[in-house]
């Protein structure tokens, strides 16, 4: 790029205007001062000069020009951040490529106009007044939904495409903006989205480069406001959330949703809080929590990983606690550990997701952020109520629930921290466990599900943990379902009986498949889904060779079996005293064979 360019924008634009911008300045003498955006303090020593067109930091050190106070701020490379400046001082920078820069900017007109459509259209038409409704009805403020530019897509198949075609737009640049699809069939591309809320995706400029949108039309099933329906139907077309498909302007696996409001707060904060949706990062943010963002229509991905640490190397996850969300938890982990990034987790309540706790009860939400746990902490934990550490088996299946997880922290320091620890809870030694960990593949270990126990809930009582772990390893390995004899299953509470009585009658191949059958089964039935809401906890750490399988589910069973007879053996045993004390000698007697008999089926 030209010096002359260089200097052309700096002659127009004044670096006291572009630092306040970001910070709040207050002058002292002929220079302006704040706290340093760049690293903690309380006493201000971030200083800009007027004079010079500079900025100093005189206690992390920091310092530069407008070009450089962006790149830091932004965490951007230095064109990005001459891109920045040079539109905020309207200078034109000349390309090498004049037809693909004037492509782009086509589409990101095209992407500004779409958004002013189904803004109006959500104020103006009838049924985006009912989106409105709906929005306000999940604790969305007016402001909000104006600041995050919301919108409506009416359920027409081309308003929005005849609407740009009206202002001079092609129907070609359209599909290329990603807000038509073409018909198998042929014909004029139809528009993308219809009879959807709409959810505008911006780049770190603020600038509109996608969309997501949500599910919203007449119909009757779920009705929600006035006769309105939140429906899924199958198909992309009738699917819950669709998004704009990769453009010259919008890749989704390096945009973040939210992060052109969150990334002053993510390095004020030094911390990053990372959520599923769009929902869950509007009413986060709305609650007072700017650092929260999300994956923009797609997983986590290494490149979402290394804009993040641009601005901090620490990551909360708050994602919902369902299979969805504890699946994108395990994606999200392993590569977040690949990438050296500091993890925790939000531990959400049962049945909710951030958005919900964020618009209900932002203290709530403060809370369980504050309360957010590290990964390994996390997991020893969990390891730890759900194994006893005080017999020799509970000590092989903690270590082994653990030693993956240490195994795949990169860093040598942190993971002989934590192997130290892990012995010193054992009482065996690290050479021992050492061995144990040469054995494991770190890549194909599975990856512990980030959620705790369910919180506001007591405590499983050990036949509920039994039960859930069994399910857990028919789900995992469905040919164990063969170990259950009707015997076995009058040990079982109601729940767990209907489930693994409906698996009988209904047997499944695979381990996907064996999911599915169950989710459906427990789907309407409230306290059946309440015993499966753990499943995809239990089903981690489990056996995954299918010997050990057999003999887990044997020993579970066995288990099972002794906690039964054992209770009937309580209750006879309180009857017994009751004879005693009565001096019916008669049924005392009865009772004593009762109890020798039932004993004798106690699994020794």
């Amino acid at each position: 790029m030209p010096d002359a360019t260089i200097q052309q924008i700096k002659d127009k634009l004044d670096i006291v205007d572009v630092v306040s911008s970001y910070l709040k300045l207050e002058r002292t003498g002929i220079n302006l001062r704040a706290n340093c955006p760049f690293h903690s303090e309380k006493t201000p020593s971030f200083f800009v000069s007027p004079a010079r067109q500079s900025f100093k930091c005189f206690g992390c050190g920091k310092a530069g020009d407008i070009f450089t106070f962006v790149q830091e701020i932004e965490g951007v490379e230095f064109i990005d951040a001459l891109r920045t400046l040079a539109k905020r001082a309207g200078v034109e920078l000349k390309t090498f490529h004049p037809q693909e820069q004037s492509k782009k900017n086509n589409l990101y007109e095209i992407c500004e106009l779409a958004c002013k459509f189904f803004e109006k259209q959500l104020e103006g038409s009838q049924m985006g007044k009912k989106a409105q409704e709906y929005l306000l009805s999940r604790g969305l403020t007016q402001e909000t939904i104006k600041k995050w530019r919301l919108g409506y897509a009416p359920d027409q198949w081309r308003a929005l495409s005849d609407f740009l075609v009206g202002q001079g737009y092609q129907r070609k640049e359209i599909l290329e903006a990603g807000l038509t699809v073409v018909s198998e069939k042929g014909g004029d591309p139809y528009d993308r989205f219809r009879g959807r809320i709409i959810f505008p995706v911006f780049d770190l400029n603020s600038q509109v480069v996608g969309f997501g949108a949500r599910v919203f039309s007449q119909g009757n099933q779920n009705k929600n406001i006035d006769g309105l329906a939140l429906r899924s139907p199958k198909g992309e077309g009738g699917a819950k959330y669709i998004n704009t498909p990769a453009t010259a302007l919008y890749d989704k696996s390096h945009i973040l949703y939210g992060l052109n409001f969150a990334k002053l707060d993510i390095r004020q904060k030094d911390q990053c809080i990372l959520t599923e949706g769009y929902m869950d990062v509007i009413l986060s943010q709305q609650a007072g929590f700017a650092n929260t963002i999300a994956a923009s229509g797609t997983a986590l991905t290494s490149g979402h990983l290394k804009i993040i640490k641009r601005y901090t190397n620490n990551l909360l996850m708050a994602f919902d606690c369902d299979p969805a969300g504890a699946s994108a938890t395990q994606r999200s982990i392993k590569i977040a550990l690949a990438e050296e990034l500091n993890i925790k987790v939000v531990a959400m309540p049962q049945g909710q997701d951030p958005a919900d706790v964020a618009s209900k009860s932002p203290e709530q939400w403060q809370t369980l952020v504050g309360n957010a746990q590290e990964i390994m902490q996390f997991y020893f934990q969990n390891a730890l109520n759900k194994y006893d550490k005080s017999t020799a088996l509970g000590k092989k299946q903690i270590a082994q629930f653990l030693l993956p997880q240490i195994k795949r922290q990169p860093n040598m320091i942190i993971r002989a921290h934590w192997l130290q620890k892990l012995s010193d809870i054992l009482a065996v030694s690290e050479t021992i466990l050492n061995q144990e960990l040469a054995k494991i593949k770190a890549e194909s270990a599975p990856v512990p599900v980030a959620y705790p126990v369910i919180l506001d809930k007591v405590s499983k009582t050990r036949k509920e943990i039994l039960e859930q772990k069994i399910v857990s390893l028919i789900i995992t390995c469905p040919q164990t379902l063969d170990f259950i004899s009707q015997e076995h299953i009058e040990f079982f509470s109601s729940g767990a009986k209907d489930i693994i009585a409906h698996l009988k009658i209904q047997p499944a191949e695979t381990p996907e498949n064996a999911q599915v059958i169950c989710d459906k089964f427990c789907e309407q039935k409230q306290e059946l889904k309440e015993f499966m809401s753990d499943i995809v906890f239990w089903s981690q750490g489990l056996p995954q060779e299918q010997e050990e399988t057999f003999s887990e589910i044997q020993l579970c069973l066995s288990e099972l079996k002794n906690l039964s007879v054992k209770q009937t053996l309580e209750q006879i045993t309180q009857k017994i005293r009751a004879a005693e004390t009565s001096g019916d000698s008669q049924y005392l007697n009865d009772l004593m064979r009762q109890f020798n008999q039932v004993s004798k089926s106690l699994n020794l």
